[in-house]
């Protein structure tokens, strides 16, 4: 009896010892401002169109963002969709596909309708970052140069992904889209780099997944850096560390001014050293929840960076057409 109340009492003081230190932690992120956002001054997005912009697509906890520049539309992912091929219940989710297509009919249709992408990029074969792209590719007002797709090898991603997702299928239904529209298909993805418009894209982690190595789909993501004129924007797709990218690439991205938090800031991304390395400005979180507790601590407190979420902002616009006037929209919204 006296082992049994000993050890209840050690429970107890170790579950105070964490409320204590989450307490901390929670009051010097409210004093501090951190681990919330800042003042930076957000824009009710005005119906304006053109310039040199970003978009950040509210999609929950998924990706899709637009890239615009001299008239110019290219997108990366595209949002989770409702399509379940295998039936899992776990990846029975909400699916943006429709409000995609909507979106990008509102801002990105010429005067008869039509809707030209001068390239995609899918980052890596989950369903909640190329989800979107079959649907939006279907359209038939939808024209497509071509697409950079990083190849998907089921033999080298760990059993308990293959056996429980649907990377192979979402894969191939993306494949079988861009292969519809007629566009040039780039599956080697080492050392590319290209203008867009104003912007200069580089892609990072485009090596082939080593044959010897299972791993996660996340740790094969595609990296892209957007630049113009000096100003640098980090779009980290689901890149973590667990196989020590985040470790690897930092010093080959060097400094940003904004940040793509990596994974929708959940654990296991946007460790120290790699945060430190970048050092952004800003962070945008695509994803309807805060970041995990280790990267709210690494980002706001240790770096001082605070994180913007799309879904609390109804989605983000970060317009750069004057890299010394930066400017966020939020309240993303067409007539």
């Amino acid at each position: 009896m006296k082992k049994w109340k000993k050890a209840l009492i050690i429970v107890v003081c170790v579950i105070g010892a964490l409320a204590v230190i989450a307490g901390v932690v929670a009051g010097s992120c409210a004093l501090f401002g951190l681990a919330v956002e800042d003042d930076f001054s957000f824009t009710a997005y005005d119906g304006s169109k053109g310039g040199d912009r970003i978009h950040f697509l509210n999609v929950g906890n998924s990706d899709a963002i637009l890239l615009e520049s001299e008239g110019k539309f290219a997108l990366v992912d595209c949002g989770e969709d409702t399509d379940n091929p295998r039936g899992f219940k776990s990846l029975d989710l909400p699916g943006y596909e429709d409000y995609v297509v909507d979106y990008l009919n509102d801002y990105c249709a010429d005067e008869n309708g039509q809707i030209y992408f001068e390239f995609i990029i899918g980052t890596h074969a989950h369903s909640d970052h190329l989800g979107g792209f079959d649907t939006v590719l279907s359209q038939d007002n939808v024209h497509l140069e071509r697409a950079y797709l990083k190849r998907y090898y089921e033999d080298r991603i760990k059993a308990s992904e293959v056996s429980g997702w649907d990377n192979k299928e979402v894969y191939e239904q993306t494949l079988a889209a861009v292969e519809a529209q007629g566009a040039e298909l780039i599956q080697d993805l080492e050392n590319v780099s290209f203008t867009f418009g104003n912007f200069k894209i580089t892609l990072f982690n485009g090596q082939e997944a080593d044959p010897d190595d299972k791993v996660g789909e996340n740790e094969n993501s595609l990296g892209i850096l957007v630049e113009k004129d000096g100003y640098r924007v980090f779009l980290a797709g689901d890149l973590n560390n667990f196989d020590g990218d985040e470790k690897r690439l930092a010093p080959e991205i060097g400094k940003v001014d904004v940040l793509k938090l990596g994974h929708h800031g959940y654990l296991g991304s946007s460790t120290l050293s790699y945060i430190r390395t970048l050092d952004p400005d800003m962070a945008i979180q695509t994803n309807n929840k805060h970041a995990n507790l280790s990267v709210q601590i690494v980002v706001t407190m240790i770096n001082m960076t605070p994180i913007y979420q799309t879904a609390k902002h109804n989605g983000i616009i970060l317009d750069i057409t004057d890299v010394a006037d930066v400017k966020l929209y939020d309240n993303v919204t067409f007539d």
